[in-house]
């Protein structure tokens, strides 16, 4: 839609704004349940939508896949590239919008995104592109954070200290939700829905703070666009809700739930 244009627009540059690949290794069982879901053959045309920093690519494509990854971020795209290069993985990539894929229609075998473009702002043209791009028995996959998970009250916490979102514009934690996942891709696919759980550990609540802020765009972003008093305030509102999941030796161990979805294209 037109009117999430400027949206989209500030989402680019919050998601390049931090080094989102230091978080997204505490991830890596959530991509690996991915790659499993989709279990990609050799030669098989992937496209990984919101792609990041390429980590479920080179799982992809380590299996033999030949692999397109599409996010909204330039920064993200060019981490990816760097890394593709470095690790001699052959993995095409490039700047696009999950609501808008620069790709034929059928085009590929299968189709994943690890909580990526549930961040997406109109859900219907997200879920419309990927039954486009997937061709009549290819296979989804894709993960979201449901709204009872840790990351489900982080993205809850931030919300009063960002700009509201333009009306009509969807919460990525929607996603989350099986009814709402089955309501927006029910009719192009048949769907498999389960509740998983991705684990992270971290030293302190002070180093997961120091790490999620300097490394997560929109909150570095938002960070530095507060005044101090505001700031301050959600910095102890962050670090009340790590607090929750200290452990007696003072480091940080979650358990954060998200679904994951798999189907294959009727």
């Amino acid at each position: 839609m037109p009117e999430f244009a400027e949206l989209k627009q500030r989402a680019a540059v919050a998601w390049s704004a931090g080094a989102f690949e230091d978080i997204a290794d505490g991830i890596h069982d959530m991509h690996v349940a991915l790659a499993e879901a989709l279990a990609p053959q050799p030669g098989e045309r992937v496209l990984d939508v919101a792609s990041g920093a390429g980590q479920v690519c080179e799982l992809l494509a380590g299996a033999g896949a030949r692999v397109t990854g599409i996010d909204l971020s330039p920064r993200l795209v060019e981490v990816a590239k760097a890394r593709a290069a470095a690790d001699g993985y052959d993995i095409e990539y490039r700047v696009g919008d999950a609501e808008q894929l620069d790709v034929d229609d059928s085009g590929f075998d299968a189709v994943v995104s690890s909580v990526g473009m549930i961040f997406a702002p109109d859900h219907d043209a997200a879920a419309r592109e990927l039954a486009r791009v997937t061709r009549p028995g290819g296979r989804l996959a894709f993960s979201a954070w449901t709204p009872e998970s840790r990351i489900g009250d982080t993205l809850r916490a931030l919300a009063p200290f960002q700009p509201p979102p333009p009306p009509g514009a969807g919460s990525a934690l929607e996603w989350g939700v099986e009814e709402h996942v089955r309501e927006k891709l029910g009719d192009a696919f048949e769907l498999r829905i389960e509740r998983r759980i991705s684990q992270f550990e971290e030293e302190s609540v002070e180093h997961a703070w120091e790490v999620f802020s300097a490394s997560f765009g929109p909150l570095k972003l938002l960070l530095e666009n507060l005044d101090p008093e505001r700031r301050d305030e959600l910095e102890r509102t962050m670090l009340d809700l790590s607090r929750r999941a200290e452990q007696p030796d003072g480091s940080v161990a979650e358990d954060r739930e998200y679904l994951l979805v798999s189907g294959v294209r009727r």
